[in-house]
């Protein structure tokens, strides 16, 4: 059985509860969180600890930060770095799985001018490995995983495919830091991702959906029967959270999600 949370952004409702009522009535399992910086995920403890008091499921939390461990700028880097030890650590007391983070957004691309990059590819993994094992460590400690989201080409110039990331959390070894798959940012970047995902399987620690124009699973051309099949021959029992923009009447377009992603399923 499929296990699907949704990003708390997408469900209707003024508070977590009223979101939790909502995603339980429409077929989910939990809430994915969206973690800010400036220590703001870390200043909603009080209202996430009266959610989870309340029944409210909270697996995983993505990042919603202007800056990622991969920064160019030292300061940025430190920054970014101590947030998300932050959000590991407030995912771990709320009993969750992890944080899923890229290495950068928006911060560079070799698809757009200059089209070189201020450092060099040598440098880029020196700081990616540095920056994983740091935050793997703490993620270990606080008995959680961190997972490291590859975006496609036109968003991060560092890591773009699975493979990419397999390669830098196999030299860095520990266990604690796993690859946070995207549908969306698979499609551009795998030429194919069922066969990139049985590939990388071992080392997938967590999955978020979205259709191939990042509408709702459902609304473009992804062929999600052969990729569920190939995440579930990975032996996967994570979530699958529902990362995405929405299309047509937005209460009935996050409803549709979790019955179709169990039909298409199987």
């Amino acid at each position: 059985m499929l296990k699907i949370a949704c990003q708390e952004q997408l469900l209707p409702g003024e508070t977590l509860q009223d979101k939790w009522e909502f995603a339980r009535s429409a077929g989910y399992d939990g809430i994915e969180l969206r973690g800010k910086g400036d220590f703001h995920f870390r200043d909603r403890l009080p209202e996430l600890r009266k959610a989870q008091a309340d029944g409210v499921v909270m697996p995983t939390v993505c990042v919603e930060m202007p800056h990622f461990f991969g920064a160019f700028d030292d300061a940025l880097r430190r920054d970014a770095i101590e947030q998300m030890k932050s959000q590991l650590s407030v995912i771990g007391e709320l009993g969750g799985l992890g944080a899923q983070t890229p290495a950068s957004y928006g911060m560079f691309s070799r698809r757009l001018p200059p089209f070189e990059p201020p450092r060099s590819a040598e440098r880029d993994r020196e700081v990616l490995l540095e920056g994983l094992t740091e935050l793997g460590e703490h993620a270990r400690k606080e008995g959680v995983a961190l997972f490291l989201e590859p975006l496609n080409r036109y968003e991060d110039h560092m890591v773009n495919r699975l493979a990419q990331a397999a390669d830098l959390i196999r030299e860095v070894g520990l266990d604690s830091v796993r690859i946070g798959i995207d549908s969306y940012h698979m499609n551009i970047e795998e030429a194919d991702p069922p066969a990139a995902i049985l590939e990388a399987g071992p080392l997938i620690g967590h999955a978020q959906v979205s259709d191939s124009n990042r509408f709702q699973p459902g609304a473009g051309h992804l062929e999600w029967a052969a990729w569920l099949s190939a995440l579930d021959a990975t032996g996967y029992d994570g979530y699958l959270a529902v990362e995405c923009r929405l299309t047509g009447d937005p209460v009935e377009a996050v409803r549709s999600i979790p019955s179709f992603l169990r039909r298409v399923a199987g």
